[in-house]
């Protein structure tokens, strides 16, 4: 079972990104006010407790607690901010993206 990282600073975030030189790294951008959004947050931890200890790193970002660090995914990735998203980032680059609906732990699977 991976754990899921809650990030909220930019250095966390930029450490983050470093990882995905060495791992897959998931990152799932919550909205804790949106039923869309906890839809996907259940989806994603699901998939993280299905993903062994050793692979890829899960991470979640709060948007209403810490969106600077939401922002600033959006500007290194070049990807537009919406919530619920997700990204699978490697070699520090977006691999593969979804939001809303298409969050599913199905779809992060087969990613």
């Amino acid at each position: 079972m991976a754990d899921i990282q809650r990030i909220d600073s930019i250095p966390a975030l930029d450490e983050l990104i470093a990882r995905s030189n060495q791992t897959p790294v998931w990152i799932f951008k919550h909205s804790l006010t949106c039923p869309v959004s906890s839809h996907a947050w259940s989806e994603f931890q699901r998939f993280a407790a299905d993903s062994p200890a050793d692979g890829p790193v899960c991470a979640v970002i709060e948007i209403q607690l810490a969106r600077p660090v939401s922002n600033a995914v959006a500007e290194r990735t070049g990807i537009r901010h919406e919530s619920p998203q997700i990204l699978l980032l490697r070699e520090g680059r977006v691999a593969w993206q979804a939001s809303h609906y298409g969050i599913s732990r199905e779809a992060l699977r087969q990613a």
